[in-house]
């Protein structure tokens, strides 16, 4: 068996909860950053199903403050 390649998901998702926002609210706070993305992409990154890309990262430290 293979470990995740994506580890930050879970740690995504603590810090959302923790700020109080919904998977939509993260969503739409990227898309102001300027990534188009929406709240079914948020739950694939969360539970480890969708890769993470250093750019794409860079927007979700940002969206999360």
């Amino acid at each position: 068996m293979t470990s995740p390649q994506n580890i930050v998901g879970p740690q995504i998702r603590t810090l959302r909860r923790e700020k109080g926002l919904t998977q939509a609210m993260l969503a739409a706070r990227c898309g102001v950053l300027g990534w188009d993305i929406g709240e079914n992409t948020v739950t694939k990154i969360e539970t480890q199903l969708r890769c993470v890309v250093d750019s794409e990262l860079i927007c979700l430290a940002h969206a999360l403050e």
